[in-house]
Parts: structure tokens; sequence; C-alpha cells
């Protein structure tokens, strides 16, 4: 168990209590960079990655990372600004997944999105405000990268341009989009059934 107290000793023998109303600053583990997923992607003879665009809830991450763990994803990418890195509560949510699934954070995305294209990956984003494909009706079964934007706005303009095709995912009720770990869910598993039933 926890002590309920830290820090050091008062005057009169006794130990303060830990403030619990100031946030603790997590501390991110390193990520691989640009080089070295490029690297990872190479040895893959079918890659299947995905971007976040600026996610930047740590409940969200973990459980994306979780998702991706369980599918089978080759490598996680995210942008070092505007977005949130591995944290304790990432590897918590993620339920350890945080620790076996690679994750790149790289300081261009839009150039990393565009080496992935070279590397022979089709990008395949998911937009709620462009009319677009259904989910389903895309093809997902060969090298690929599955592009989510942010919680609330989505994709930037330049990661949706940098995209070869955008997609959506069909919603029967009133509310127009799902949270993005949810969503990231949905499309990552969609990709998984298509690379599973073959050519």
């Amino acid at each position: 168990m926890k002590p309920r107290f830290s820090g050091p000793q008062g005057a009169q023998g006794k130990q303060a209590r830990e403030n619990r109303h100031v946030p603790a600053v997590e501390k991110t583990v390193p990520a691989l960079d640009e080089d070295e997923l490029m690297a990872l992607v190479a040895l893959q003879e079918t890659p299947f990655v995905l971007i976040l665009d600026c996610v930047q809830d740590p409940h969200n991450l973990g459980a994306i990372l979780r998702t991706a763990d369980a599918a089978g994803v080759h490598a996680v990418v995210a942008p070092k600004d505007k977005a949130v890195g591995i944290t304790e509560t990432v590897r918590r949510v993620s339920v350890g997944a945080a620790d076996h699934v690679p994750f790149a954070q790289v300081t261009n995305l839009a150039r990393t999105m565009e080496k992935l294209k070279a590397a022979g990956l089709w990008l395949v984003g998911t937009s709620d405000h462009v009319k677009s494909k259904s989910i389903y009706e895309i093809d997902l079964k060969g090298p690929l990268a599955l592009v989510m934007g942010a919680e609330e706005k989505g994709m930037r303009r330049l990661t949706e341009e940098n995209c070869d095709f955008l997609a959506s995912i069909p919603m029967a009720g009133k509310v127009e989009c799902l949270n993005v770990s949810v969503a990231a869910g949905v499309c990552v598993f969609e990709a998984v059934r298509q690379r599973r039933a073959g050519p």
C-alpha cells in the first residue's frame, strides 16, 4: 500500500501530507523517432500502421494502444507537439500494451506520412466532415496506415490532404461521431477482418 505521507519531516518530527490537489507531472517514456519507425516498417511484409493526429487524452491513447496490440498493429505514430506521449496513465489504461506496441513520435507528421507512402503504404484517413466512403467499402488488405483525427477537431487540414483515401464510420443514431479510441477500434478491426479474409 502507498504510504500516506511523503516528503521531509517537519519541525515536530511529523511528515507533511502529500498535496492531492496539485496534479503530478507525469514523465513520458522515450518513443521511436522517424528513422527508427521507417526501419521497423521496412521489416514488415505487409505493414500495418496507425497514425494519430494530435490525440491529447492519455486515456484515449492508452485504449488505442490496447486495441493496436490486440490487432497486431506494427506501430502507432503521433506528432511530438500537441499530442500525449507514453505516460504512467497511458501505460495503466493500456493494461501493458504501451510496453509492447512500438510508439513513434515525429517532428513533422506530414513528412512522415509522405515517407510512409513512398515506402508503399496506402494512407486511409477517417473523417466526419467530408463526403467519403464507408470504412467497410475501402480495401484495407495491403500495406496500410490508418489515420485517426484528434478529439473534437478531427484531422488537421494538412494531415487530411496527405491521405490517399478518406473513410467514414456509418452512424445510425443522432450522435455525429464516435470517441477516437472507439473509432480506432472499429477501423483497426475492420482492417483485421479484411486482411484475414485474404485477397
